[in-house]
């Protein structure tokens, strides 16, 4: 069975609580709910992950390979504009990955523009709110489908 991590970073947690007119009103758990039900749906394997800790983050993706992931989504928040050690981790597993977004990074402050990961991820999903998961999601799952 194909696998799929789903990474958070900074913040992501305060989903709901935090500025609800960029982010919205639901919460990271809705979020993790609905990718585990769409991994359910399509047999696929789905693990969802969290932290503020960027060591924690490291940590998760240096484990993924010998967990079997096959491919990884990953809204970086912050991180996104800063993390060359989440940057290289990613690089070290090669397993592909997918950036998400919730907010448009490119439509906001000057900083936001600027992504570490952009450039590694086989592609970039921004600026439509909860929907950039579930997109980010149709695209592992065709990648996968694409892989077997």
């Amino acid at each position: 069975m194909s696998s799929i991590l789903l990474l958070n970073g900074p913040n992501l947690n305060l989903l709901g609580e935090r500025e609800p007119d960029i982010y919205g009103d639901f919460s990271l758990e809705d979020i993790e709910k609905t990718i585990e039900k769409l991994g359910k749906e399509n047999n696929i394997d789905t693990e969802c992950f969290q932290s503020n800790a960027e060591h924690e983050l490291v940590d998760k993706i240096h484990n993924a390979k010998s967990n079997g992931v096959k491919i990884i989504l990953f809204n970086p928040g912050a991180f996104t504009h800063s993390s060359i050690s989440l940057r290289d981790a990613i690089l070290g597993v090669n397993i592909p990955l997918i950036e998400i977004h919730l907010s448009n990074i490119y439509g906001r402050e000057e900083f936001r523009e600027k992504s570490y990961f952009s450039d590694i991820s086989l592609g970039v999903v921004s600026g439509f709110g909860k929907q950039s998961y579930l997109m980010a999601f149709q695209a592992a799952k065709n990648y996968l489908l694409r892989e077997d």
